[in-house]
Formats: structure tokens, sequence, C-alpha cells
């Protein structure tokens, strides 16, 4: 009796200790006006309704429409480069479906000008002596044609430097240039699927406290602008060399996937870094070739076996100033207090070419559709708006996000000084943050962009008042595996738009699946690539994240505010640390 008494006891008093902040951030009356809406107390007991878990696991394990989506996506529009024809249409496809699914204020949002519009219509390259042999290669993005089929003799270049150059001169011309060196292709003794163990998400969920991962950082970024501006002098030196075409040799993937007839074609195969603008166009056809085909001529000429190639290369460029889209639509928020507020849901709508863009990134589009989906057929009535964003442009350095984030929220114009001005803009460093009205009614982005795997947790972008609260959340569906959360950052897709102008953003922890090894802009990127149990569970948990962040009182805490313009200032040594060190002269 004396157990359950003191039993009963500390019960009571976790109860009362849980209810005094809950209590404390009710109390919005006793916050001053200036406060921003995110800085107001946070409960200590997130307020959960579980019944809705219950409801939107039943909706979207048993009565999905994922698969429909991805079909749709993925087999009748197919690859969606951005400025495409196609790309245009899964813009208007997404918008209609959003409408008759019942959302509100489906539309295109216009982000700027993109560049050329083009298309693959057919690409074929084939080996007529000393043997002939049907080989497998797409066209590289905005590689113009062939005009019909040519045929040369294979000439393999070795051009590491400009100086290289010169041993070429006068010597390509109608020749099929083989460019690039003959990778090693390892035999495939690794899974090429793989799931996050538990001593990998325990790993994970560590913060590793460390100034290697900066300077890595800085390596590879000096090392892919040295690279790109031999490439831009490349493309031009084999035009003005009237080179009749350019054969690129695929790249491996994780575990070396990169094989079986596997190709990777996006802007790492392609001639340029802007491919797509005018005035950078790419003035001779480029194919990327399976490894297992380039090997074959490669050891033939190093042996010096002349070899004959054919190749036709049939695109399509549908004009010089296309714009970019991104499909908007609402779920509108019913809280007299609280609807202008919003809540956002998204990935990107663009792909690469040479699949259909069904991992990346039509499984987060899917799935973003399907949690809106899931959520109207609930006819739920959250209290903030719901706002799903499918961005394109994404692939050429995220500007269909970018762009919609400067428009509505805020952005830092990039510095124009001459050191500057030559990097790619996503690599400049940029002026103060200008803010408009509308960052201030932003609760939380949430993205998917990591293939077609299910989510096993979260990473909160160093957002450590977040921790606390996604953990209440994620607490009811641990059986489906959702157990991690890292204050990591991960890069590379649409949330850092938004967390780079101070809005908590969000991009799930997802199972690797095949996703890095062989699907990732390559030609097996397609819909048998979709997980259909993996899509469900995905859409049912950001389904649940989406829905709570609507529903509770308080907007999510955010971060600091970034300060780009402090950047270096902060990074520079303290002055006056070493005694007797004498300043230099200046």
């Amino acid at each position: 009796m004396q157990t359950l008494v003191r039993f009963r006891r500390l019960l009571a008093f976790l109860v009362l200790a849980a209810a005094i902040p809950a209590l404390a951030a009710d109390k919005k009356t006793n916050a001053p006006a200036d406060v921003p809406a995110w800085e107001q107390p946070q409960p200590a007991v997130e307020t959960i309704d579980l019944g809705m878990y219950s409801r939107i696991r039943e909706e979207g394990l048993h009565h999905s429409h994922i698969m429909e989506y991805g079909s749709a996506l993925a087999d009748a529009i197919g690859p969606r480069l951005t400025g495409s024809p196609n790309l245009a249409k899964a813009n208007a496809w997404t918008r209609d479906r959003l409408t008759a699914m019942g959302c509100v204020n489906a539309h295109l949002d216009d982000w700027g000008e993109f560049g050329m519009g083009w298309q693959q219509l057919n690409t074929w390259v084939r080996m007529t002596s000393p043997d002939t042999a049907v080989f497998i290669a797409q066209a590289t993005p905005w590689s113009p044609g062939t005009n019909g089929p040519v045929s040369g003799d294979a000439v393999w270049v070795n051009l590491q430097d400009e100086k290289d150059f010169d041993q070429y001169k006068g010597k390509l011309a109608g020749k099929i240039v083989f460019l690039g060196e003959m990778r090693e292709v390892p035999p495939v003794d690794k899974a090429l699927f793989e799931r996050y163990t538990d001593k990998e998400l325990e790993e994970l969920a560590q913060y590793p406290v460390s100034d290697r991962a900066a300077a890595d950082m800085q390596a590879r970024i000096k090392a892919f602008l040295q690279r790109t501006r031999l490439v831009d002098k490349i493309a031009q030196f084999l035009a003005d060399e009237k080179a009749a075409g350019v054969i690129r040799p695929s790249r491996d993937g994780k575990n070396g996937g990169g094989s079986g007839g596997t190709i990777f074609d996006d802007n790492g195969a392609a001639l340029g870094r802007t491919p797509y603008k005018r005035d950078s166009a790419v003035k001779v056809p480029v194919v990327v070739m399976a490894i297992e085909s380039y090997g074959r001529v490669y050891r033939l000429l190093q042996a010096h076996v002349p070899v004959t190639v054919e190749m036709d290369v049939e695109t399509k460029f549908t004009g010089d100033n296309e714009h970019g889209y991104n499909t908007i639509g609402e779920i509108a928020g019913t809280d007299p207090n609280l609807k202008d507020q919003v809540v956002m849901v998204g990935g990107h709508l663009d792909s690469w070419i040479a699949g259909t863009g069904a991992t990346d990134n039509g499984a987060g589009t899917i799935v973003a559709m399907e949690v809106m989906r899931i959520l109207k057929a609930l006819n739920v009535q959250p209290r903030r708006t719901i706002r799903i964003g499918l961005w394109t442009g994404e692939e050429q350095g995220l500007f269909g996000s970018r762009g919609y984030v400067k428009e509505h929220f805020g952005f830092a114009a990039p510095l124009t000084t001459p050191d500057q001005q030559a990097l790619p803009e996503f690599l400049r460093a940029t002026g103060p943050l200008e803010l408009k009205p509308d960052q201030k009614l932003i609760s939380g982005y949430f993205n998917v962009d990591n293939g077609s795997g299910k989510i096993r947790g979260i990473y909160l972008q160093e957002n450590a008042a977040v921790s606390p609260i996604f953990a209440q959340w994620m607490a009811p569906i641990g059986d489906l595996g959702v157990t991690t959360i890292t204050m990591r950052n991960t890069g590379g897709t649409d949330h850092l738009s938004f967390d780079a102008v101070g809005i908590p953003g969000f991009q799930f922890i997802q199972d690797e699946l095949d996703y890095e090894s062989r699907t990732h802009h390559s030609n097996q990127d397609v819909f048998e690539r979709l997980q259909p149990g993996d899509l469900k569970q995905a859409a049912v948990v950001e389904a649940i994240f989406v829905y709570n962040a609507a529903m509770r009182d308080q907007m999510l805490p955010r971060k600091p505010l970034p300060r780009p313009e402090l950047r270096q200032q902060q990074q520079r040594p303290l002055p006056g640390v070493f005694p007797n060190a004498v300043e230099p002269a200046k």
C-alpha cells in the first residue's frame, strides 16, 4: 500500500510538472507583443491526437493511391528536365490533381527565367568496325543533335590541362571523340540495396564536433571549380576542332552500382556547367555511354586497333528563355487566430533524363501529394493552412524553391565583388538577409528527397529546440521504424532554401535502398525502383508531422536568424590573444 501511495504521489508530481510549462505557454496575453510567435514558451508535453494518428495510418497504409500517382508521373509523363515540355505537363498534372482532391488555390507559381527548353527524341550509338555492336548510350542534357547519323573514326583524347590541347590540334575534325579515362569496374560484391542498421542509426544520431567536414568541403569546392573551368574550355576546343561527336564514360555508383548497363546522365556527364544557357550552349553532340561499352572501344584504341563508330543524336530545343514554375496548393486553415500561418510540405518535381525520374524526385513528389490526399480524405480542418510546394529547377541549383522563398519570404543578395562573381551563385557569399512579412508566418517546411526508402527519422538542421517536440510526435509511430533524431545538417535539397532565411526546414532520414548505388540520375530511375510499402509509410509519417505542426498552439521554434554578412568576421582570429605578438604592417 505504501508503494502504491508513493507511486501515486510521484505520478501527480510528474503531471503537475508537465502542466506548468504548458500552462505558461497558454498565457499568451502575458507575452510581450513584440516577441515573435516562435519564441513564445513551448509546452513540455505535446498535445497529441492519437485518434488522428490512427485515422492517418488507416487511410495511408490501407487505402493508398500513391503508386497510381507514381505510375502517372513516371510512366505517362516521364523524365522532367527543367524547362522541358514534359515538366510543363507535370506542372499542369500536379496542379489538376491537387484541385481534384479538394485543395484550394492550386496554381503554378513562376519563379523566373531558366534557359533553354530541351528534350531527347532518340539516341543510338553503334560500332561498325572492326566488329558490329550496339552500345548503351544517351544524349547528355542540352546536347545538340547530329542532324542525322554521323560516322567517324573513334579517337581517345586525354585532356587533363589546357596544355594538352596542343597535341590534338588539327586532328579531331570528323572524329568521334572518346573523352575520359577508363575507370575501374569492380565486381559487385556488396549489396546495391541497403537499409539502415540499428548501429548506423545510432551513429547518425550523434552530432560530430569537428572542423574536418568544413575543410573537406573547401577542398571539394576548389576541385569542382577547377574541373568546371577546364570542362568549359574543353567543350569550346572540341567545337573549334569540328569533332563529329563526343562520348563520355558513365561514372560509378556506390558499391560498384554504375555497371551492368547503368548510366548516370546529368550535368556531370555534360560538357559545361550551364549547358541550358544559350550563351554557354554546348556546340558538339555529347552522349554518355555505359562503362562496359566504353571500355571495349577504349581497349581497342589503346591496342592501336582502328575503330569506326556511328551515332545519331536527335534532340529538340523548345526556346531560349523558358520560365520555371512551381506547383502550389493548399488546405485552408480554420482557426481565426492561426489560419494565416502556414505549414509547408514538398519535394522537387523536376528530374534528369536517362530514366523517368521515379526515385529522384518522383518519390518525394508523390509522397507530398499523398499527404495532401490523406488529409483531404479525412476531412481534416487544420488550424493553420497546409501548403504543398512542388519545386522545379532543383537539379540545377534549387532554383524553384529559392525563387519561391525569395519572392515570398526573404533573400540574401550574393556579393558582387570580382572574386565572388567568378563563383556559381550557390557558392557565393551573401549580404544581409532582407526579410518579407510572410517570413514570420511559416511554422515549418518538411521535405522528402532521398529516394523511395521509408522514413527512419529526421534531420534537425541544428535546431535543438525542436528535438523534444519531434521526439514526442515520433513515439506513437516507432513501430513503423521512425526512431532517429539527429542534430546534423543534411544538404543538397529544397529544405535549405527555407533554412537560409530562418524558417525551420527539415529533410527526413530515409533508408537508402539502391538510391546512391544505381538510381540517382540514372537510366534505372524508373517505376520499378519505387517501393510501395516504403512510400506508404513515408506518406503516413509526413502527414502526421504536417498535421501536428498545423494543429499545435505554438509555431515551431526557430534557430537564431542567419547572419551571412557576419560569417567572415565571425571566423577571423581574435585580436590580442597571443602575448607579445607583433601586428603585421598594413
